[in-house]
């Protein structure tokens, strides 16, 4: 465990220094050509009814995260017979590639960029890259809100999470977590073909998240607070509007970034072709402006800065 806890340390700093690079192959993609591997070779074996799809989806799961926990537990098992410097210098990278704190911040900087100069095609661009929602409908404001939105949510599942889990477990279960996470973001949609097979994925990554994103929500308001922005409406919006969306967990930050910058964010969205009713987060006391992209992204690092030096306070009490 000790190892687990000097890796972390390491591949949380070498995230924040150099990100993801494109050029170095990501796991994550790995994960999701196994995703999309088993769900084509599922559909084929299982009933094409609602409870067959339904089934696939819970086998695909289990697969998926299976493979995704056993396989890193496997590696740094016979890294550690090898040497244990092995170990931690492979555990190291592979905790940066679980977390997402730079990379985050990269693309979402990308649509403020595309903003400044006031291509509105090139800023739908942009943000497309990091949500899920249609995008061809948006206008600047629509664009700005997206990228604030993404970040506030994605300080939980992205970063936040990742590092609960990689203290509870090390990478393997931090891998587990990473497997959760992006089949719910390739298969949880309520529209066909994703409805029925994406379900189990869908309510297991509510599962796994339930914890981190409250966990999440009160450290965002301890770095609003060392950011000097509004805690007090901060802590309003999150007690009023933290249950304002279909998912138990993405409104626990979203709200709370809401109320730290003082401006109303969720909303109708379109998705497939589809138009979501979706309440509002969040008192419009002011229009939403490109700056409060970097400021949700300095939200971010500081409530990841905070998440991480409590985990480690906690583990060493843990082990004394």
């Amino acid at each position: 465990m000790e190892w687990s806890a000097f890796s972390l340390v390491a591949g949380f700093i070498i995230d924040l220094l150099i990100g993801d690079p494109h050029s170095i192959p990501h796991p994550v993609v790995a994960m999701g050509k196994l995703i999309a591997a088993l769900e084509q070779m599922l559909r084929k074996l299982f009933p094409k009814t609602e409870k067959g799809e339904i089934a696939a989806g819970a086998v695909l799961w289990i697969a998926v995260v299976s493979v995704c926990t056993v396989l890193p537990y496997l590696v740094l098992l016979l890294c550690a017979l090898i040497s244990p410097w092995l170990r931690l210098a492979v555990e190291s990278i592979m905790c940066w590639q679980i977390l997402a704190t730079k990379c985050l911040k990269d693309e979402s900087m990308k649509v403020y960029k595309a903003l400044k100069t006031g291509d509105l095609n090139q800023s739908r661009t942009a943000v497309s890259m990091i949500v899920g929602r249609d995008t061809t409908r948006l206008d600047d404001a629509g664009v700005t809100r997206a990228a604030v939105e993404t970040v506030a949510e994605n300080t939980s599942d992205g970063v936040i999470a990742p590092l609960f889990f990689l203290l509870l477990g090390g990478a393997p279960l931090g891998f587990c977590y990473k497997a959760i996470n992006t089949m719910d973001s390739m298969l949880g949609y309520k529209e066909p073909p994703y409805k029925n097979i994406g379900l189990v994925p869908a309510k297991m990554d509510d599962v796994a998240n339930f914890i981190p994103s409250r966990i999440a929500a009160l450290l965002m308001l301890a770095a609003g607070f060392f950011g000097g922005m509004d805690v007090k409406n901060g802590w309003k919006i999150f007690r009023r509007d933290r249950r304002n969306h279909a998912s138990p967990n993405s409104a626990q930050t979203e709200s709370v970034c809401a109320g730290l910058l003082g401006v109303q964010l969720a909303g109708d969205a379109w998705y497939h072709g589809v138009l979501h009713r979706k309440p509002h987060i969040g008192d419009a006391h002011r229009e939403i402006r490109h700056e409060d992209i970097p400021a949700a992204c300095r939200l971010l690092y500081l409530t990841a800065v905070f998440a991480l030096l409590l985990g480690l306070l906690v583990r060493a009490c843990m082990m004394h």
